[in-house]
């Protein structure tokens, strides 16, 4: 047992629920002060301390190099930024850089930069920031990652003297909030809006919640427990699917013999232990998902699965993995934790020692599971239901758990089960090939809701044919990996699966130009991001902004169709690309309703922090994402996306809310239902 247990095991196991709880460290560590800078005006001293090994850039770069290091304002109350956020007590290190063919400066070890403010009302001082700085070292990048930093008055130096009036203060921050008409003239480059009249907008009423309202329309209809037997079904799905993985599928009959000769005397007694070892399966992998939930909670995971930090985590998370299973290297457990796992399930008794030979099973299978747990849990996270990660463990587990209770019970189907060789080896590669194409889906998450542009469409598609290319060579024995046995002749298995990754392949090939490729609209980026677009048709006039829209259909006598969706959304690219692309449904949106759609993932900040009341807490709204993630929860009570819902000038609905769901029928008549509404 003990040799079984040290075999393999993802070390991946603490770096994944590392990146499910936290956000990447930042290399940079940073200290704010203030400073009496003289003639009424103070320094915001900010000092970097940068990792040995690890660099930052300079403050002032050129167009189309990295990310500067920069100085933010939420709110500045009481003073004014002059001048330019600057190193005060070094010059940066300038040298030419191969990637960005450019003369680039950089910084290591510690600096520390300036901002000038000139004081105006020492009483009403008040500062709200951050920083942000790229860290950089001979492999990898991080992205800009604030770093927040805040003063009042009582954070001023005693010596400062105030040297401007109030009222020079009051002329410099004198701006008013951009009205409507600014923001739709705005929406002229996409349209003709040039005869629309402002009219004021009630802004209380469009964003009063309206719970209540969908629950009577829906008849109790709850898309929540729709969400989760996808989420379920989803789970038993991967847990199937993982016990073909080489570190699960050889602990089968070995398991199920322990059972066997535990108990050989009373086929009852094994029967039953092997159904408590099924069920301790199930707890384990259930309860990693309840911590994981409790933790969290439903909307700050769904906030975490669509962040640029996490899904760079997890790209790298699941790279590290795919070259695992390549045989780049091995990973493997450290020898006392293994250890001490055996000498529980020796020194235990009756169930307690079959529930640590489950947990056993769990830790020496994680190296080729944790990457489907870790999809699971993501994927799980996006439909911001409470329950949705429990869920899909319950069923991960559950599938996972099946063949060890029915092959205890019936042992003599043990016999027919193929004996672990040079296939399991085979499929551990092309398990490697299938995780390495899917990290890219994480890269795309990032690149999207950061709007990086580094992986558009074009380039993904390319990478994806070159892998599965690659992976039909290795199929017909061109390519040996470590690990792999001398082959006489290609099985008609391997010859088979060859070929469907070469169709795969070709598959993918037109769409470099634009072909929609629907079976892949959930995972490729979105057909907007291609270079060249032989195909591109005009989706109409689409708003991204709630109120804008609104005002809009007021003055159209229009429905609104509104739709609430994330750039990392799986199944949002899914519906745009196999309902809301088909003929009926889009001349149905285009001549009869005003589109609405709105990212809760979009990472553009507000031009002001917004403060709202959220469940007794103050909630601060930095970017646009974060609006209308709050609007999605605050109005209609659901977190999940995507979610669409009909409604009329007033924000209320007209019919009941539609989630995801590929029938075009259905959506159509979720179209029809809120249309007809709309005009009785």
């Amino acid at each position: 047992m003990k040799k079984i247990a040290r075999r393999q095991f993802g070390i991946g196991i603490l770096l994944f629920l590392v990146s499910v709880s936290l956000h990447a460290q930042n290399p940079i560590s940073w200290d704010f002060k203030l400073s009496d800078a003289g003639n009424g005006e103070v320094n915001i001293l900010a000092t970097a301390t940068v990792e040995q090994g690890w660099y930052m850039y300079d403050t002032k770069i050129p167009e189309g190099g990295p990310n500067p290091t920069m100085i933010e304002f939420d709110e500045i109350r009481g003073a004014v930024a002059v001048g330019d956020f600057r190193s005060i007590d070094k010059e940066a290190k300038v040298k030419f850089d191969e990637i960005f063919q450019m003369e680039i400066g950089s910084f290591t070890n510690s600096v520390t930069f300036a901002q000038r403010l000139k004081v105006t009302d020492k009483s009403a001082f008040s500062v709200i920031g951050n920083v942000r700085a790229q860290a950089c070292n001979d492999q990898t990048c991080t992205p800009p990652l604030p770093v927040d930093f805040t003063f009042s008055g009582s954070d001023m130096p005693a010596s400062l003297v105030v040297t401007a009036s109030a009222s020079e203060v009051d002329n410099v921050l004198d701006t008013e909030t951009t009205a409507l008409t600014e923001v739709l003239s705005a929406a002229e480059t996409v349209s003709d809006l040039s005869n629309l009249t402002a009219e004021p907008v009630n802004s209380d009423i469009l964003w009063t919640p309206v719970i209540e309202d969908l629950k009577v329309l829906s008849d109790g209809d709850d898309l929540a427990d729709a969400s989760l037997m996808s989420i379920f079904l989803k789970g038993l799905i991967w847990g199937f699917a993982a016990l073909l993985t080489p570190c699960v599928w050889p602990m089968i009959p070995i398991t199920v013999s322990f059972f066997l000769n535990r108990n050989k005397k009373s086929r009852k007694k094994a029967i039953q232990d092997a159904s408590v070892y099924g069920l301790s399966i199930i707890v384990i992998y259930v309860t990693l998902g309840l911590i994981i939930t409790a933790i969290f909670g439903a909307s700050a995971l769904n906030n975490l699965a669509t962040s640029p930090v996490f899904n760079l985590i997890f790209f790298a998370l699941l790279i590290t993995f795919a070259f695992s299973f390549m045989g780049a290297f091995e990973m493997v457990l450290p020898a006392s934790w293994t250890n001490k796992m055996d000498s529980k399930v020796d020194s235990s008794k009756g169930w307690l020692s079959l529930f640590f030979m489950a947990f056993t099973l769990a830790l020496v299978s994680f190296s080729c599971t944790g990457p489907i747990i870790g999809w699971l849990l993501v994927d799980a996270a996006t439909h911001g239901n409470f329950m949705a990660p429990t869920v899909g463990m319950f069923g991960f587990a559950l599938a996972l758990s099946i063949p060890f209770t029915l092959f205890a019970i019936f042992p003599s189907w043990l016999k027919t089960l193929p004996k672990s060789g040079s296939w399991l080896n085979t499929v551990k590669v092309v398990l490697g090939f299938i995780v390495l194409a899917v990290s890219l889906k994480f890269l795309s998450v990032a690149d999207l809701s950061s709007g990086w542009g580094i992986l558009d469409r074009d380039i993904f598609l390319a990478l994806w044919i070159v892998l599965f290319v690659v992976l039909g060579i290795y199929l017909l024995g061109k390519i040996k990996l470590k690990g792999d046995s001398d082959m006489k002749h290609v099985s008609l298995t391997r010859l088979v699966l060859a070929m469907l990754s070469f169709a795969f392949a070709v598959y993918m090939v037109p769409g470099l130009w634009g072909a929609p490729l629907k079976p892949l609209s959930a995972i490729a980026p979105p057909l907007s991001t291609l270079d060249f677009n032989l195909t591109s048709e005009s989706k109409g006039l689409v708003f991204d902004d709630y109120e804008t829209g609104m005002a809009y259909a007021a003055r159209e006598g229009k429905p609104v169709l509104l739709e609430f969706g994330g750039h990392g959304c799986v199944n949002c690219h899914k519906m745009d690309a196999t309902v809301l692309a088909e003929d009926r449904v889009k001349n149905l949106i285009e001549e009869e309703f005003v589109f609405i759609v709105l990212m809760v993932d979009e990472r553009t900040r507000l031009p002001e922090i917004l403060e709202v009341d959220e469940a007794g807490k103050t909630s601060r709204l930095r970017t646009v994402g974060d609006k209308w993630s709050y609007l999605q929860r605050h109005k209609f009570g659901i977190q999940s996306q995507p979610y669409y819902v009909v409604l009329d000038h007033q924000g209320k609905p007209l019919s009941p809310a539609h989630a995801y769901d590929e029938s075009v029928d259905n959506y159509v008549e979720f179209l029809q239902t809120g249309l007809r509404n709309f005009k009785n």
